[in-house]
């Protein structure tokens, strides 16, 4: 049986925000499911989640590891306990509020009515919408984007954003377990790889707020990997090439014809 909508949000460390980000998601009009994969979090995070899944039956899930593994590994647990259980529509976003709930159903509407495959919550498709940032955060963002665009040929703005909604077919077609980068680069291979394939991919302008609980995970050597990520990305699609299921199919229909002929 095919499920509808799953959001899929990574925790570590998040108790301050972790019960006001599940009321938030669960209460928007279109009927999410919310999955919280927690990295093991010292402070209580996934005890929180499990004493409010009573609240909200079939609705909230958690998966837990055994430990800080990563934000990349954790949005591809998440992707395949999905696809596992037919959802049709999969999102990520953070649990510090920076990504406002209300604009899950702007994303929700870019795929399943303007036919989009990827939806990205976008920061800078109109202009630069970051608040409470510094700006020297502000500035290496932007650029860090502009970089990206400039390095891998994408017709995207926000090429760094990690709020976004997939159909599920694009998770299938991906070969989640080649994906090469686990931290910020992550975002951008998935972006990558998505426009590589042909699929249709949208952004849709959002507001990022930065968190005003909990600490950030953002480093230096998140940004490091990042950066040399990109050319990494770019040089090896150079070495393969990107077809779906449906154009195999077509070349192999063709084949079998003139075999037949």
């Amino acid at each position: 049986m095919k499920r509808d909508s799953l959001v899929i949000i990574p925790t570590y460390n998040e108790k301050e925000n972790i019960a006001d980000i599940i009321h938030a998601v669960l209460s928007q009009p279109s009927d999410f499911e919310l999955l919280i994969v927690d990295d093991n979090s010292p402070d209580g995070t996934a005890d929180i989640v499990k004493s409010m899944m009573a609240s909200f039956p079939n609705r909230l899930h958690i998966e837990e590891r055994t430990g800080k593994l990563g934000l990349g590994t954790a949005y591809i647990h998440g992707f395949r306990w999905a696809l596992e259980r037919h959802y049709i529509y999969i999102f990520e976003m953070d649990a510090d509020f920076s990504h406002n709930p209300e604009d899950l159903n702007k994303l929700y509407h870019s795929c399943k009515v303007d036919g989009n495959d990827v939806a990205i919550g976008s920061r800078y498709v109109t202009g630069v919408n970051v608040v409470n940032w510094p700006m020297s955060r502000v500035m290496l963002s932007f650029f860090a984007s502009h970089y990206v665009r400039v390095v891998t040929g994408m017709p995207i703005r926000d090429t760094t954003a990690g709020f976004k909604c997939y159909r599920r077919n694009v998770l299938e077609t991906i070969e989640l377990h080649k994906i090469r980068f686990m931290g910020y680069a992550f975002q951008i291979e998935m972006k990558f790889l998505a426009w590589k394939f042909g699929f249709k991919v949208g952004e849709v302008p959002i507001i990022f707020t930065d968190r005003t609980k909990g600490k950030s995970k953002m480093s230096g050597g998140i940004i490091k990997e990042a950066v040399l990520g990109v050319m990494q990305i770019k040089i090896g699609s150079f070495f393969k090439t990107y077809r779906r299921d449906f154009e195999l199919e077509e070349e192999n229909s063709l084949e079998q014809e003139k075999a037949s002929a």
